[in-house]
């Protein structure tokens, strides 16, 4: 993936030849831009999405997509990932329990998935209704985090996204213990995507999701706080707003909504308790 100029591209991204606008001249060249690449989900043989996501990372990206939408209850019920590459995308291919699989093929429905995509597939507003919620956050289960931690994990996020720092392109997805140490980070096009990746690196690498809390760059929209709430994190922060939505879901689930996270200072919107008041 490195242009005819020889320049490294560093994985998700490759060069294309590009003319760039400098003090009065154009100056031709390649830059690099972040690849964005059509990922099928395949169960058992059945396709189930088709998701536009970066190339990397790709087995946390199944599994955190698994558990986040349901269709696994937990990681003992994937047996196996395989990821082949084809002439028009990425195939991950997934072997679940059976019972899982059978769930699966009653529920199912065709969606295809965009960078930005919500609910795709969503056929009604019924439909709409029964996909809206999330199951409880485990209550506290120790004493609230310093408001510093957040700034100092959304921080540390900077020095870890390698892929926008080559691309100004995606979005990212950290973890942080309740000291605020970020411990994974994990990168995609997609915002959702990105959460989806972390949620699957922290199941693969046995995280305890009540044990910290999650940070993201980019706004909070409901479906991000329905992934963090079904992955049993306590609290989610995010460098820019929540939406109406997200709010109401969060207050229902239990979660610690943060956001505005940026600059020293950030917005409470729901279940404030998990975080110490200030100067404590």
């Amino acid at each position: 993936m490195n242009a005819a100029d020889g320049g490294f591209a560093p994985p998700g991204a490759c060069r294309l030849p590009a003319a760039r606008w400098r003090a009065g001249r154009i100056e031709g060249g390649t830059e690099l831009v972040a690849d964005e690449v059509p990922v099928a989900l395949v169960y058992g043989g059945i396709s189930h999405a088709v998701m536009l996501a970066s190339p990397q990372d790709l087995e946390d990206f199944a599994v955190g997509f698994s558990l986040s939408e349901g269709i696994v209850p937990d990681l003992r019920a994937i047996y196996d990932i395989e990821v082949e590459e084809e002439a028009r995308g990425i195939v991950v291919a997934l072997r679940i329990a059976s019972g899982a699989m059978m769930r699966l093929k009653e529920t199912r429905r065709a969606r295809t998935g965009r960078t930005g995509c919500g609910l795709c597939g969503v056929e009604s507003l019924a439909r709409f209704g029964e996909e809206l919620g999330a199951p409880p956050v485990p209550a506290a289960r120790a004493a609230p985090i310093a408001p510093d931690a957040l700034h100092r994990a959304m921080a540390a996020m900077a020095a870890r996204q390698d892929l926008h720092h080559a691309t100004g392109a995606v979005h990212a997805a950290g973890w942080a213990d309740r000291d605020g140490a970020l411990l994974c980070v994990r990168e995609d096009v997609g915002r959702h995507n990105a959460l989806d990746k972390l949620v699957g690196a922290l199941a693969r690498g046995g995280y305890d999701p009540g044990a910290g809390f999650a940070v993201v760059t980019s706004r909070a929209s409901y479906e991000m706080v329905q992934k963090a709430a079904r992955a049993r994190m306590p609290l989610l922060a995010a460098i820019s707003a929540p939406t109406a939505l997200a709010v109401q879901l969060a207050q229902d689930s239990g979660l610690t909504l943060a956001g505005f996270v940026r600059d020293g200072r950030h917005i409470l919107y729901t279940h404030p308790q998990r975080l110490a008041p200030d100067g404590v």
